[in-house]
């Protein structure tokens, strides 16, 4: 118990959820919605929640980019994806994408300054110990448990069904690592060191909690600054927190890991990752598709089964 109250896992609540017995359950996971003019985006995004409230998920995972990269990043518009949340019959949990805090600095998305629209975002969609939907979901934030992160209130992390659901702040245009500017820079930094040590964090609750699988979500494709000698060389924003932290750590791991992700728009399962020359079997990626590409991936999980995870796609009612 002392292990366990050092990572901040003090709810016997939450703690009584390991001692169930695993059942098979599903969720959904989405991304990179809704894209474009409001006319046009927004109608299609609204049918597929309804294509997903019908599925009744006990939570849908949002992995980022509630608007296009050539939108303005307004207040309007975070208040019309508020609303959007809002539609979910049960819970949402979101992660943020880089189309609404870093790429906010570009003419047409107003010419907004990247680290106040974090501020921003942080304020108007996250809300301590709880997740977006009609029916909200208890979960933790990292802001809470650990006080050197204070400001991460977007890393979450809860438990279902004896999986353990983590959420990353990690984005794509190279995760903010842009070295011709100092402050995001500093800012990229200093969200690198929490998202390593969220991840590290999830790692050792799981094992001490003998959760059976662990599922993290965040926003990038790690893959786009790969090069052709290296998945995570020098110039990647995600050599520490995913080539150097997760991926080791999912290798020396008992349980089967997911990762989900968005950002480059192609529905895929598959497991590319490699560690140490050799491919991570237990880990599977999970991209959702999103932009012109209006559905959902409805994810059912089995801890009984070598591979607890399958997926089939959700689309919009004709």
């Amino acid at each position: 118990m002392k292990k366990l109250c050092r990572l901040g896992w003090l709810s016997l609540g939450l703690l009584a959820a390991f001692a169930v017995q695993a059942q098979p359950f599903s969720f959904v996971a989405l991304g990179d919605l809704p894209y474009g003019d409001e006319t046009r985006a927004f109608p299609a995004y609204r049918a597929l929640i309804s294509s997903i409230n019908k599925t009744q998920p006990p939570f849908s995972i949002h992995v980022g980019d509630i608007k296009s990269g050539s939108t303005r990043c307004s207040d309007q518009e975070s208040v019309a994806q508020v609303g959007h949340f809002n539609l979910f019959e049960t819970a949402v949990v979101y992660t943020p994408g880089d189309n609404e805090w870093t790429d906010c600095h570009r003419a047409n998305n107003g010419a907004y300054e990247p680290q106040e629209r974090l501020h921003a975002l942080r304020k108007r969609f996250f809300t301590l110990g709880q997740s977006l939907g009609k029916v909200p979901l208890q979960l933790q934030n990292q802001s809470t448990l650990e006080s050197v992160h204070a400001q991460f209130i977007e890393n979450q992390r809860w438990l279902h069904q004896q999986v353990l659901f983590v959420t990353l702040h990690i984005v794509g245009s190279n995760n903010n690592f842009e070295v011709r500017d100092p402050s995001a820079v500093a800012e990229f930094f200093e969200r690198d060191k929490a998202n390593v040590a969220w991840i590290r964090d999830a790692f050792a609750l799981a094992q001490q909690s003998s959760a059976k699988a662990i599922v993290f979500a965040m926003q990038a494709d790690v893959f786009e600054s790969k090069s052709n000698w290296e998945d995570f060389p020098g110039h990647s924003g995600f050599r520490n927190s995913i080539g150097s932290t997760l991926l080791p750590l999912a290798a020396e791991s008992a349980v089967p890991v997911l990762l989900i992700h968005g950002d480059s728009h192609v529905f895929r399962f598959d497991q590319p990752f490699i560690w140490d020359k050799k491919p991570v079997k237990n880990l599977i990626r999970l991209e959702v598709p999103g932009a012109s590409d209006v559905r959902a991936v409805h994810v059912t999980v089995d801890v009984r089964e070598r591979m607890p995870f399958a997926v089939r796609l959700i689309e919009i009612d004709k």
